[in-house]
């Protein structure tokens, strides 16, 4: 164990758990996060190997015996008749049936409805009455002659849920760790390994949290696929509920007029709507309309009085496009629906979290650290739900009073939602509010620059805080420093719109001339630009041992202004070679325009000896391309004779290569990962190769 978890063991001793231990039990058992948690808090809530090994086999058998899959549903519905009452663990909903005045639960995986529950167990679980609840639940079965009476009875029913929280207890240990031992416990509590993650992008996974801890906040993320954006709001929390951002109703999310019942909104924290982006998708207008009027005011109503309620809204969808092209055609909300494409509704909205700086999931990226019992620390964000820390940051800085009432409360409710999460009993400096501050407002800011594009009657907005010297400090976010260029378009027609010219080029290496050459020739990189120099046909042949040749040089001015590429080699079948192709997607990266669209093909051979590694470099290279302004796609021939290596453009070029992309000797790899080899193309020697560059008609 490292020396956190040991910190952790000594001062939370029964309400952590090893989080890798939740694979070692899992298997089958399609069960959330929590409860598998709550079984091994119950079971293996130590740091003593034998009694943890002996809690998960507990943990399995328990699992192995009473949780139901669907498939088994007829076996366990013949051993609770058989033995008259069985446990189970199952998904239960519950519904009044109107006619017999009872109210009457079904099991979702054993497939049983109309099962007798008793009025007091709804009262004290009335969760039960919206959705289905992960439940521990004893099971009768007593046959009647009366087909009107079901034969299934619940005898006893518990929500998986923790017994114990001392919250006060809670509060008072958190001040024996320091404030980055203690981020990384929530880090290490959602399942990361927190040395995979730098400050900020740990700070953002964090804000996922705010939800939780926070009544009534209204988050969007918007990122690539495959970043985790929806893991949280299904796996973390019995108190979230996550549903199709296409799949809800009016009566679902707010209120029944038919018999008043309230829906999601008034028996969840969180209310989460998965996939929610995607031009095509539509939305009912009138559940458009309710919503924007209950994020604004906490209130709905689809009768004559209006209902409360204090349920968090996430949204969460995937991007089309990478930062730079939305900016540059359309704006950072251009993947919702059309009707939440809406500035009424955006303004809405506390915070936008920015998808594209989360990394995308990786399996090393989980921790095998201890963290809190995930049901333990819903239960502690859930009673911290009702206080307001938005006022602490005063004691340092102040966000000016003329700021928009929208703004500033936007910024003071995920100001207050981080101080909960990181500094739940206080004791935070100035150094350290004003790194969450500065966050709170940024992610307000991109939320609001956004909308001066999409409603030109928006006014701009002056994000800053004033410290305690009286001096002004500005705030910006990510994208404006790195897209300038595009990042302050105003609408089409707009006689003030302020549009920075576009980024000067970048000089790049210039390539070789090599069709003038038949001994490998390079000029040095000051002899001219990229529009110096004009790629031709030619051949080219370049000797083994040779520094100083990179793809920049050999390939990158016959593959500028393409927007597809097609490599064709049989022999990406090794780590190295892998590399090479990744190494070429680098160079195209470097010498395009952040936001031009590009795409990259390969076509290779399958290694049958060593297939299953082959397909994970390149399913790796297609995810590290994520969100860059490549597409990289990769697939087998189908005919079994390919042999010829090249390069082809639709541009018109064609590269035939003797070797492909595999140019360079093994590079000796060193002790202390200090090697210039490793690290630059021109710094490793070539094999000898040649390169024929064919021109073609389009």
């Amino acid at each position: 164990m490292t020396a956190l978890d040991d910190k952790i063991n000594e001062h939370f001793a029964g309400f952590v758990v090893r989080k890798d231990l939740v694979k070692a039990v899992k298997g089958s058992a399609i069960v959330p996060t929590y409860v598998l948690e709550y079984l091994l808090g119950q079971y293996c809530a130590t740091d003593d190997e034998a009694s943890i090994a002996t809690g998960i086999e507990t943990v399995k058998d328990i699992l192995r015996k009473h949780y139901v899959h669907r498939s088994e549903a007829g076996l366990v519905q013949s051993t609770i008749k058989e033995k008259g009452r069985y446990k189970v663990i199952d998904q239960v909903s519950v519904a009044l049936n109107e006619k017999t005045d009872a109210y009457e639960a079904v099991f979702e995986s054993l497939g049983i409805k109309r099962v007798a529950i008793d009025a007091a167990t709804v009262k004290a679980h009335p969760k039960l009455l919206v959705t289905g609840v992960w439940c521990i639940a004893d099971v009768q079965y007593e046959f009647s002659d009366d087909n009107r009476i079901s034969p299934w009875i619940i005898d006893t029913l518990k929500p998986i849920q923790i017994a114990r929280v001392d919250y006060e207890g809670y509060r008072q240990t958190r001040d024996h760790f320091t404030t980055e031992e203690w981020i990384d416990l929530l880090m290490q509590s959602i399942g990361f390994d927190p040395e995979a993650f730098g400050r900020r992008s740990k700070l953002l996974q964090l804000m996922r949290l705010i939800p939780f801890v926070e009544r009534n906040y209204n988050i969007i993320e918007l990122g690539p696929k495959g970043t985790g954006k929806s893991h949280i709001y299904s796996e973390f929390s019995p108190h979230g509920q996550l549903i199709s951002g296409g799949e809800i109703t009016v009566p679902k999310l707010f209120v029944n007029n038919s018999n008043g019942r309230i829906g999601l909104v008034g028996f969840w924290d969180v209310v989460a709507f998965d996939e929610f982006a995607g031009r095509e998708k539509t939305a009912n207008k009138a559940l458009v309309d309710i919503m924007k009027n209950y994020m604004a005011n906490k209130q709905f109503s689809r009768g004559v009085n209006p209902m409360g309620a204090e349920a968090s809204f996430a949204f969460v969808g995937n991007t089309d496009h990478n930062v730079p092209w939305m900016l540059k055609n359309s704006d950072l909300f251009e993947a919702l629906p059309p009707q939440f494409h809406d500035s009424a509704f955006i303004d809405r909205l506390h915070a936008y979290l920015p998808g594209w700086e989360v990394d995308i999931i990786r399996g090393q990226m989980f921790t095998s650290g201890y963290g809190f019992i995930v049901d333990y620390l819903a239960e502690i964000l859930r009673h911290l739900r009702a206080e307001d820390f938005s006022n602490r940051p005063s004691r340092y800085f102040t966000v000016p009073v003329q700021t928009h009432i929208r703004d500033r409360a936007a910024i003071d409710k995920t100001m207050s939602g981080l101080l909960k999460l990181i500094f739940p009993n206080g004791g935070e400096t100035e150094a350290e509010v004003e790194e969450l501050l500065r966050l709170a407002i940024e992610c307000r800011k991109r939320l609001k620059d956004q909308l001066l594009r999409i409603d030109s009657t928006f006014e701009k907005a002056d994000f800053h805080y004033v410290g305690m010297d009286g001096a002004k400090r500005n705030v910006t976010t990510l994208e404006e420093e790195e897209f300038p260029q595009f990042y302050h378009r105003r609408p089409t027609g707009d006689e003030d719109d302020v549009i920075l010219p576009d980024r000067p080029e970048v000089p790049q290496n210039p390539a070789a001339n090599v069709a003038e050459s038949d001994m490998g020739t390079v000029p040095s990189a000051s002899d001219a630009g990229p529009k110096a120099f004009s790629p031709k046909p030619g051949h080219i042949v370049f000797t083994e041992n040779r520094k100083g040749i990179s793809f920049d040089k050999i390939f990158g001015p016959w593959t500028d202004g393409a927007s597809r590429i097609t490599i064709t080699d049989p022999y990406i079948r090794r780590f190295h070679q892998a590399r090479n192709v990744m190494e070429f997607i680098e160079m195209l990266i470097r010498r395009k325009a952040p936001e031009d669209q590009l795409a990259v093909h390969l076509i290779t051979a399958p290694d049958d000896g060593n297939i299953q590694e082959q397909r994970e470099c390149l399913d790796g290279i297609t995810e590290a391309c994520t969100d860059t302004g490549v597409d990289f796609t990769w697939a087998f021939d189908g005919t079994g004779t390919m042999h010829a290596r090249d390069i082809s453009t639709d541009t018109g070029w064609k590269m035939v290569l003797d070797r492909g992309l595999d140019i360079y000797q093994p590079t000796p790899r060193k002790t202390n990962g200090f090697s210039l080899g490793e690290r630059m193309q021109e710094h490793r020697m070539i094999k000898g190769f040649y390169v024929t560059y064919v021109a073609i008609e389009i």
